[in-house]
C-alpha cells in the first residue's frame, strides 16, 4: 500500500488557513502538520518539514531558497497563498521536480480595493491629521484632488487590470507600462500604454504591480522618483524591494513627492527603526492587501484545490 502523503504548513502567523474548512479538505488524503508560530531558524524550518510531501507556504517570509529545497528529497510540490513566488528558487524547483502552484488573480479584485484605499488614504493625508487629532492638535496639511488626474499603472496583469477599472470608474486618466504592450490589450484594459519615463513625468499617482524578478529589483530608485511630478503619489502593494527605500525617503523628506501608500517593504515585518516610519506623508499598511475574510477564504481554497489538483495527477496554477 502506497503511504499517505504528509501536508506541512510550516508557519502559519498571522493566521491564515489554521481553523479553515477548506485544510480539513485534505484529512482523507493523508497527514496535516500545522504550525501556528514562524520558525525562528532555518534549522527549524527544515525539521517542521522533515519528511513532507506537500508544502503549503501561507507566509511569504518563510522562504525556500536552493540550500533548503535540496535538503528536503521528499517534497514534491510547494502551494503558496499567494500570487508571487519570490520566496521560492524556481529553477532549483524545476530541476529537482518539485512542482509550485500559485493562485493568479484570484484575489486581484481585494487587492486593488486596497491599492485604491491607499491612494485615497494618501491624497487625503488620513494617516497625518487623525495622528495630530489624537495629539490634540488642530493641524492640517493639504488634501491631493484625485479625481481628473492621471493614475501611472506599471504592470498590467490582473491586479493592475482591476486597478485601471476602478480609476477610470472615478474620473482618473490610466497610462500604463508594461513589458509586453499592445493596442489590442490597451483598448481592452482602457488604458494607454507610454514608455515608463514619460508614465513616470505624466503621472500624478503611480501604482506598481509587476512581480519582483533580478529585471524589477529597485526599478524605481532615485532616478525614477527624480522623474516623479512634484507632488505625486507612489503606491506599491507588490513587493517591497520593487523601491530602493533610502531614495524614497529622501524624496519624502525633501518634499519632492507629496506622499507615499505603502502595504509592502523591504523588510518585514516592518522594524521599529525603519526610516520610512519617520515620514510624515506616508500611510503604511503591514502587507494586509488581500486580508480581507473573503480574500483569506478565496487563499486558502484555491492552495488546498491545487494540492488536490496535484494528488489527484492534473497539477494547475503551475508556476513556470
Amino acid at each position: 500500500m502506497t503511504p499517505k502523503p504528509k501536508f506541512v504548513v510550516p508557519g502559519d502567523h498571522p493566521p491564515q488557513i489554521q481553523g479553515s474548512v477548506h485544510l480539513r479538505r485534505l484529512e482523507s488524503y493523508g497527514s496535516i502538520d500545522l504550525y501556528t508560530d514562524r520558525p525562528k531558524s532555518m534549522d527549524e524550518q527544515l525539521a517542521r518539514v522533515e519528511g513532507a510531501q506537500v508544502i503549503i507556504n501561507t507566509r511569504g517570509a518563510i522562504k525556500w531558497y536552493e540550500d533548503a529545497l535540496r535538503a528536503l528529497p521528499e517534497l514534491k510540490m510547494i502551494a503558496t497563498c499567494s500570487i508571487g513566488v519570490d520566496m521560492i528558487d524556481i529553477p532549483v524547483a524545476h530541476e529537482l521536480g518539485i512542482v509550485v502552484s500559485n493562485q493568479p488573480g484570484r484575489t486581484a479584485p481585494v487587492v486593488a480595493e486596497h491599492i485604491i484605499g491607499l491612494m485615497f488614504a494618501t491624497a487625503k493625508r488620513t494617516a497625518y491629521q487623525t495622528a495630530e487629532l489624537k495629539a490634540g492638535r488642530w493641524g492640517t496639511m493639504p488634501n491631493v484632488h484625485i479625481q481628473g488626474k492621471t493614475l501611472g499603472i506599471i504592470g498590467t496583469g490582473n491586479v493592475g487590470r482591476e486597478v485601471a477599472r476602478i480609476a477610470s470608474s472615478i474620473g482618473m486618466r490610466c497610462v500604463a507600462w508594461t513589458y509586453n504592450p499592445s493596442l489590442q490589450r490597451a483598448a481592452e484594459l482602457g488604458v494607454e500604454f507610454v514608455e515608463f519615463d514619460q508614465l513616470l513625468r505624466e503621472s500624478d499617482v503611480v501604482s506598481l504591480h509587476v512581480r519582483l524578478s533580478d529585471e524589477s529589483r529597485e526599478m524605481i530608485g532615485s532616478r525614477e522618483l527624480a522623474l516623479m511630478k512634484p507632488g505625486a503619489i507612489l503606491i506599491n502593494a507588490g513587493r517591497g524591494e520593487l523601491v530602493a527605500t533610502d531614495a524614497l525617503v529622501d524624496s519624502l523628506n525633501a518634499g519632492h513627492l507629496a506622499g507615499a501608500g505603502l502595504d509592502v517593504f523591504d523588510n518585514e515585518p516592518l522594524p521599529h527603526d525603519h526610516p520610512i516610519l519617520a515620514c510624515e506623508q506616508v500611510v503604511l499598511t503591514p502587507h494586509i492587501a488581500d486580508q480581507t475574510p473573503e480574500g483569506i477564504e478565496l487563499l486558502n481554497e484555491g492552495a488546498v484545490s491545487n494540492v488536490i489538483a496535484f494528488l489527484d495527477g492534473r497539477p494547475k496554477n503551475v508556476v513556470l
